[in-house]
């Protein structure tokens, strides 16, 4: 588990960005916070250390009697829809203060690792065919009525039941999934937008946690120029030393 800092937000979809040589980079533009510290999370009182955010208004109307004497406690003027918990390490959470405000452009910069928590798109009930990509069985005469099963499942009398974990149709997505490994590309202050290099989980407005990587590598955005290297044409050769050799010929003539 990474105990980086990290925000809430919501995705808003796939384009792209063009570097400086014309290359293109897919990207996902990510909506990035503000997000409140309504609460903390200490070892000596929970047992772990942790960030408690919330993030985007709710109208107070649609606020219960519990909600709104929690988000008064905090000295949150307004109830927050989404609460979340960020685990950190004890020490960073005296750098946040409960009520702050915090924005992307305070917790992520370009060039920055991230995870992105998700939860994936729900494809409904499915077969063995779509879900777990097998392979079916042959279309030809005499197959009858099992093109698309999954073949058998059980093993008779020993141990006469289904093994747990069998490969079978169910639902399919919609399911908590993780994008690790991602780049900042660019984040936009002024619109709290962050564009982060690839694809994240998730259908366009979906709810999504941007924080620091588990693994600290790094990631090359901007792909290194190649040289050109000169044309290996033997064709090309050959007219080159033809050339060159009727040039060494007249030079020696004229001596």
């Amino acid at each position: 588990m990474s105990l980086k800092m990290g925000l809430l937000g919501r995705k808003i979809g796939m384009t792209q960005v063009f570097h400086d040589d014309g290359s293109a980079l897919g990207v996902t533009a990510v909506s990035v916070g503000p997000c409140v510290v309504v609460g903390k999370r200490t070892t000596e009182k929970h047992g772990y250390s942790a960030l408690q955010l919330g993030f985007e208004e709710l109208p107070v109307r649609l606020a219960t009697r519990p909600d709104t004497g929690f988000f008064k406690k905090a000295g949150v003027e307004k109830p927050l829809r989404v609460l979340r918990e960020v685990r950190l390490e004890a020490k960073d959470l005296e750098k946040y203060e409960v009520g702050k405000t915090i924005r992307a452009s305070e917790v992520f910069k370009i060039g920055d690792v991230v995870d992105v928590v998700g939860t994936t798109k729900g494809k409904g009930y499915q077969g063995v065919m779509k879900r777990h990509r097998m392979a079916g069985d042959s279309m030809t005469h005499g197959t009858h009525e099992f093109f698309r099963h999954g073949g058998s499942i059980g093993c008779r009398l020993t141990p006469g039941r289904v093994h747990k974990g069998k490969r079978m149709s169910g639902l399919m997505g919609n399911v908590k999934n993780t994008a690790s490994d991602l780049v900042v590309v660019q984040i936009v202050d002024d619109q709290d937008l962050v564009l982060v290099k690839g694809a994240i989980p998730g259908t366009p407005n979906g709810l999504v946690l941007i924080k620091g990587s588990v693994k600290d590598v790094r990631k090359y955005v901007v792909p290194r120029v190649i040289k050109e290297v000169e044309s290996k044409n033997p064709m090309k050769a050959s007219k080159k030393g033809a050339a060159q050799a009727g040039a060494g010929g007249a030079a020696k003539a004229k001596k």
